[in-house]
């Protein structure tokens, strides 16, 4: 049901538009992250450090001490016959709450008889459990709370649960008006927990369905092998002119057995940043042109399109392979795609337009998606249906710790290139705790002294009252007069494809010292002369997407310096970013990030089409994973139960509303 249908105030109106909810079920599935138990605890076992609720009388006035936008308020209330000093800092005083009435608070025991509240009421409302939601600036938790209750109130006969009833049975799941009621508006910790397993399961359960409509049949399908020579292979190998890591040659060979099997190749190949990736898949196109194929190639912007292009033209056409390239609204277009039609390229690398319905292919038998998690399964099952049995191959510079693996692709074939070419030197990343360059301003100057480029990060391409972020307009001008002379350039989404490649050409040439950008460069750009990278607002990035990003500027021999600048003082956030100027391991890396955010993060499952984990942890959560892959599999098998087909074709349906044109 959308939102539009329903009568909703102009504060909710906002509300709803600033969280991009649309539908009365983005608003229902947006969840607490955490929840306040009002649980009292009897004065004799309060412990120092420890949580604790109580219900006291107030026997003190509050009194409230101000320094600029900072407040301290204190008071006294008599709980179990001892006088307890209780401080709060920046929160208004609860009104209605007078001398000797009774008030819950909520904080951490100090010891003497004196507690830090988090957070009080008036009035007792001990036993309660009070839902917390993740809030934009200018939205109340009270205001989320009241959204969602009116939600609730006015779809609650519209929620579909079309989970088949076996899967309810077997594993003991409440209905799921039911479960999310009890997500919200939990009555006590046993109602909370049902809720949560009921939730959980459907999001694993959902996420393998989809994984396996993506995948079709195609571990199971089979295919004429193709045939080709292993030394003119081996000879294409030589031609890189350095030596493959063991990694690398692990890859290679795992995808030239699955081309000559007669078996359809399904196939990640996950690696660090910088790990050449590429070059595993040159290797895989070169040896499917060699048994009369064509391969295609698609990757997510542009940009990354056209350096594709230029490293497999350059690698490839010595050796008789013709090499095209395509996007929307490039000049030739048509021209290009007659040529495809007619088996006049032979490699054909570009965005979404490979998969355009008036592109047509000779005889396409290999697809390989960089970056694989930026498309949607509509977008990747379109490309490869161009061809009959294609072979397919997904590329992500997100890496999945081993372990994970298995339980989030299933039976799909992974390879892994963990080692970095031996010419490559690393980053080193420093934690800058401003959110401004003038303490590094030095070290900038000497790189851009010594020849060398930089990037510079920002988390908004506009000055916004709603986002709190360093905007790459705003940098531009504040920098461009700072580094004089050396030429400053800005690169954004909104910028028009021609501008873009026009500046990114410059900045390839060294004509532009300075690009002031935001995250379109986390993919694929390669200047290897760009050896610094300062990130504005760091804080606002996942550690994976900062670990991309800083990739960027360890592409040679010289060693990166990668700046991470925030100015929170939030303690978990700083451990957050700190873990980056620990280590330059990927899989470690993306394993904290799954621990710290959560996998939707790591898997782009939003991107892609697949549905997102939001209450479900992919390392603790393993009950629920076995459970959820076991049913998909029974459920994808057995599509004439028509409860079954049904479930099935909702997550379809779910699947093509992630599709990105």
């Amino acid at each position: 049901m959308k939102l539009s249908e329903l009568k909703l105030t102009p504060k909710r109106k906002e509300i709803c538009e600033r969280l991009g909810f649309e539908e009365c079920e983005d608003v229902l599935s947006y969840y607490p992250f955490r929840y306040e138990m009002n649980e009292k605890v009897p004065y004799k076992d309060f412990r120092i450090g420890a949580q604790i609720c109580f219900v006291g009388e107030l026997v003190s006035y509050p009194s409230t001490f101000r320094r600029g936008r900072l407040s301290t308020t204190r008071f006294k209330v008599m709980y179990e016959e001892e006088i307890l000093n209780v401080t709060i800092f920046n929160r208004p005083w609860v009104r209605n709450t007078g001398m000797n009435e009774k008030i819950t608070i909520i904080g951490k025991y100090d010891g003497n008889n004196k507690v830090t509240a988090s957070n009080y009421y008036a009035g007792d409302v001990s036993g309660t459990i009070v839902p917390y939601y993740p809030l934009r600036e200018g939205i109340s938790q009270n205001d989320i709370r009241k959204l969602i209750q009116f939600v609730m109130l006015h779809c609650k006969d519209e929620m579909e649960d079309d989970l088949p009833e076996d899967m309810k049975k077997i594993h003991h799941l409440i209905d799921r008006k039911d479960a999310l009621h009890n997500i919200h508006s939990p009555i006590d910790r046993a109602h909370l927990a049902q809720a949560i397993s009921r939730l959980k399961y459907e999001e694993f359960l959902r996420f393998y369905i989809a994984l396996d409509l993506l995948k079709g049949s195609t571990t199971q399908a089979v295919k004429q092998a193709k045939l080709f020579s292993k030394e003119k292979v081996d000879d294409f190998i030589r031609s890189f002119g350095f030596e493959l890591t063991e990694d690398q040659k692990k890859a290679s060979y795992d995808i030239l057995d699955d081309l000559s099997s007669d078996r359809i190749m399904y196939r990640l190949v996950q690696g660090e940043v910088g790990s050449g990736k590429t070059a595993v898949a040159m290797i895989g196109l070169y040896a499917n042109y060699l048994a009369g194929y064509q391969g295609a190639l698609m990757a997510p912007t542009e940009i990354l399109a056209k350096q594709h292009y230029d490293s497999l033209e350059r690698q490839l056409e010595p050796f008789g392979v013709r090499v095209g390239v395509l996007y929307s609204a490039m000049d030739d277009e048509k021209d290009v795609k007659e040529q495809i039609g007619n088996g006049q390229i032979d490699v054909i690398v570009g965005t979404h337009a490979l998969f355009s319905k008036d592109v047509e292919y000779e005889r396409l038998g290999l697809v390989i998606a960089d970056e694989q998690h930026r498309f949607g399964v509509k977008q990747r099952q379109a490309l490869k249906e161009k061809g009959e049995n294609c072979d397919f191959l997904l590329m992500s510079a997100t890496p999945i710790p081993r372990t994970l693996a298995s339980s989030i692709y299933g039976d799909m074939d992974v390879s892994t290139i963990e080692t970095l070419p031996s010419d490559r030197k690393g980053c080193k990343t420093y934690l800058v705790r401003r959110n401004s360059v003038s303490g590094i301003l030095g070290e900038i100057r000497n790189k851009l002294d010594e020849g060398r480029q930089i990037y510079v990060i920002a988390a908004a391409i506009e000055k916004s009252d709603n986002y709190k972020a360093k905007d790459v307009n705003g940098l531009y001008q504040a920098l461009k007069d700072v580094l004089r002379p050396y030429e400053v350039a800005l690169l954004h989404g909104k910028l028009d494809s021609e501008e873009k490649a026009g500046i990114m050409r410059r900045f390839e040439r060294n004509e532009v010292q300075v690009l002031i950008s935001t995250t379109v460069v986390e993919v694929g750009v390669n200047v290897k002369n760009a050896t610094m990278m300062i990130v504005y607002d760091a804080d606002k990035f996942g550690l994976s997407q900062l670990h991309q990003l800083r990739g960027r500027v360890q592409r040679s021999k010289y060693e990166g310096t990668c700046y991470l600048l925030s100015d929170s003082t939030d303690e978990n956030t700083l451990k957050r970013l700190q873990i980056l100027t620990q280590t330059n391991d990927g899989f470690a890396i993306s394993y904290e990030d799954l621990k710290l955010r959560g996998p939707g993060d790591i898997l782009g499952t939003r991107q892609s089409g697949l549905p997102a984990f939001i209450l479900g942890n992919l390392i603790e959560d393993t009950k629920f994973i076995d459970a959820a892959k076991r049913d998909a599999k029974q459920i994808g098998n057995n599509r004439e139960n028509e409860e079954y087909d049904r479930y099935c074709r909702r997550i379809e349906r779910m699947a093509a509303k992630n599709y990105i044109s």
